[in-house]
């Protein structure tokens, strides 16, 4: 069986839609609640026994490496206050993750949510690893969980690749790309390709792709030999097509929980909103707050 323990977060755009908060530092960094965006996916692949992680950020930013990395003044003064707590969820993430990588992209690599994947080959090696987009959250139960099952599925069928997707109102599928399937009854969940932002009476289907892959390192050749599309970019979805039209790409939905984006102040904003109405301690008074202003 394959044991998969790596994986890559892509987290090198410039992050516009946050201009100009984010001018200084990677919107990956934005907090969510007591937590940057970016922690909670660390958190989410511990969760499903991912061990080692590369961070593949914007040339030029050490916000996230500094953020990750400990700081012995700040634990000194932590202890001399009797407030050492505050730093667990970041001591846990030490004590579990066996290795952490941060690679700056190279200029040289094209804008694009597919080139963080070559700037992280050396990472990769021959390795199936975990691919996730940096401003993607998934709000559910318990961290992984979702993970954890889309990996047992790329370990039940070994398949070039697993994807996620969440089924979103059909009126709002002209914001995502979406699945259309091909007509495999041994796999009625295999992808034949990924499209873009279709208007509803003409996408395949109201399975939006988010941010949340398991795939094999043939990718890298897929996004080595694409030519340069849309916008001068590299895109990670003709990557997933290719594999699909070469392999097996299957499609794994969210059940358990849900997507949210916080790649803008809106959405941001509501996972907001959504992880603290699931916390004890936020839970009550922000109920009562969106009451009084509503």
């Amino acid at each position: 069986m394959t044991k998969i323990k790596k994986a890559v977060i892509a987290a090198a755009g410039r992050g516009t839609r946050f201009l100009p908060v984010v001018k200084s530092y990677a919107k990956e960094l934005v907090p969510v609640l007591a937590k940057p965006n970016i922690q909670l996916l660390v958190e989410e692949l511990i969760g499903a026994g991912i061990s080692e992680i590369c961070i593949v950020h914007r040339n030029g930013e050490t916000g996230i490496k500094n953020y990750f990395t400990p700081d012995a003044d700040l634990e000194k003064y932590l202890k001399n206050n009797n407030k050492t707590s505050f730093l667990d969820s970041l001591r846990e993430i030490w004590d579990k993750v066996k290795i952490m990588e941060f690679i700056s992209q190279p200029l040289d690599l094209p804008y694009g949510n597919a080139s963080p994947a070559l700037a992280a080959e050396s990472f990769i090696g021959k390795d199936p690893f975990v691919y996730l987009f940096g401003d993607d959250l998934i709000i559910e139960p318990k961290p992984g969980q979702f993970l954890t099952e889309m990996l047992a599925t790329y370990d039940k069928f070994h398949p070039d690749a697993v994807m996620a997707t969440q089924q979103v109102p059909w009126e709002e599928i002209v914001r995502y790309g979406c699945i259309k399937y091909k007509n495999n009854p041994k796999h009625p969940n295999q992808v034949e390709t990924v499209v873009e932002k279709m208007p509803p009476d003409d996408a395949p289907s109201n399975n939006a792709v988010l941010g949340r892959f398991v795939v094999s390192n043939k990718i890298l050749e897929n996004i080595k030999k694409q030519a340069i599309s849309r916008d001068n970019e590299l895109w990670w979805a003709d990557a997933i097509n290719e594999l699909a039209q070469t392999g097996v790409v299957l499609n794994q939905t969210i059940k358990h929980g849900e997507w949210m984006t916080t790649g803008d102040p809106l959405r941001w904003l509501k996972a907001n909103i959504a992880i603290a109405l699931q916390e004890p301690r936020y839970s009550a008074d922000l109920k009562e707050f969106m009451q009084k202003i509503t």
